[in-house]
């Protein structure tokens, strides 16, 4: 079977935009077993509270949830293991020091197939506090009314 050419996006993680400010974005690859891409290519995947830790020089994803393949049955692995990031070793070394100085942590902001492999893009993210969140949801609000409005003076004409 030829590769697939092209990036296919399975999963996004929309809560970890509305909780953090992004502030950096890195692409990575993940250590998967069969049944478990078998799984992500169906979309079977789901982001939401997970986040990337670094223990003893490599980084793991915590809390991504794959759910395991039908047709898998004893070949399936727990759906909320820990996996391996394939990251550089200088990478890691950075993304590591840059969130114990700073007091950043790294989440998963999008799943996705690149050339038939899966990527995982991983953000150094920044909380938001409360008052951080009312202000962004304010500034969309105001935008959709303002594309509103632009909208329906050119419907005229």
């Amino acid at each position: 079977m030829p590769i697939r050419k092209g990036i296919k996006v399975i999963a996004e993680n929309r809560k970890a935009f509305h909780d953090y400010f992004i502030e950096e974005k890195y692409e990575c690859g993940v250590a998967l077993a069969g049944t478990e891409v078998k799984s992500l290519r169906a979309g079977k995947v789901n982001l939401k509270d997970s986040y990337v830790t670094i223990k003893e020089g490599e980084a793991f994803l915590i809390g991504v949830h794959i759910s395991p393949y039908e047709m898998g049955n004893r070949f399936n692995l727990d759906p909320e293991r820990s996996r391996k990031l394939l990251l550089h070793k200088k990478e890691i070394i950075r993304l590591f020091s840059t969130i114990k100085q700073d007091g950043l942590t790294l989440v998963p902001t999008k799943c996705y197939f690149k050339d038939g492999r899966v990527k995982f893009e991983i953000g150094l993210a920044r909380g938001k506090k409360n008052y951080d969140k009312r202000d962004v949801e304010a500034k969309k609000q105001a935008q959709r009314d303002i594309d509103r409005a632009m909208k329906g003076n050119f419907k005229k004409y």
